[in-house]
């Protein structure tokens, strides 16, 4: 236990130092989507979601960087699907994949470009809020294009339209669907860089 607090606190002061030293290289964002699914959910006619990502990156070269964060996104569901009657659809978990922010010209402009992973599940939640099945968690995928719009002091507004794909198998009762999750998402994040 005594080595895990050494290694925490040791790690903690290494982050610390890095972020001392090379400024402007990491960043937080939080990003409000609204969503739009592609196709339907097996027999489920989705309508159109929301939901939000949180995520922090570091640039490793002047324009290229890794993300990694958590989001969560809904989709409402009224119609008899093989999930039930008035059921919402939520896909949780993690994103993670390289980013790519290079200016235009010398304007507070750049563009944005994202790919990368997704690690989630979809749950199916009854119109009472009880969660009534769960696909696990699997790999998935997005990809991304937006601006990135300098607003000083290191914030930076990021509007931005995404794909994102994900299958899975969800059982309920005795019965597994294999679905596919596909939508797109357009969305306005804030960035902050420290």
């Amino acid at each position: 236990m005594k080595t895990i607090k050494i290694s925490t606190i040791g790690l903690f002061f290494l982050l610390l130092a890095n972020t001392t030293f090379a400024q402007d290289k990491w960043s937080a964002e939080l990003r409000p989507n609204i969503n739009f699914a592609t196709k339907d959910l097996d027999n489920a006619e989705l309508k159109t979601g929301f939901g939000f990502e949180a995520a922090i990156g570091y640039r490793f070269m002047p324009h290229l960087g890794a993300y990694v964060g958590w989001g969560w996104n809904q989709f409402k569901s009224d119609n008899n699907s093989f999930a039930g009657n008035d059921v919402d659809f939520e896909e949780t978990g993690y994103t993670f994949g390289l980013q790519f922010i290079h200016p235009i010209n010398n304007s507070t402009l750049s563009y944005l470009i994202r790919a990368g992973g997704v690690y989630n599940h979809i749950e199916t939640e009854n119109s009472a809020g009880d969660i009534t099945a769960d696909s696990g968690h699997g790999l998935g995928w997005e990809l991304g294009v937006g601006l990135n719009v300098d607003l000083g002091s290191n914030w930076h507004l990021r509007p931005q339209v995404g794909y994102r794909a994900l299958s899975r198998d969800i059982e309920i009762g005795n019965t597994t669907t294999d679905v596919d999750l596909n939508y797109v998402a357009l969305g306005v994040g804030i960035s902050k860089t420290f």
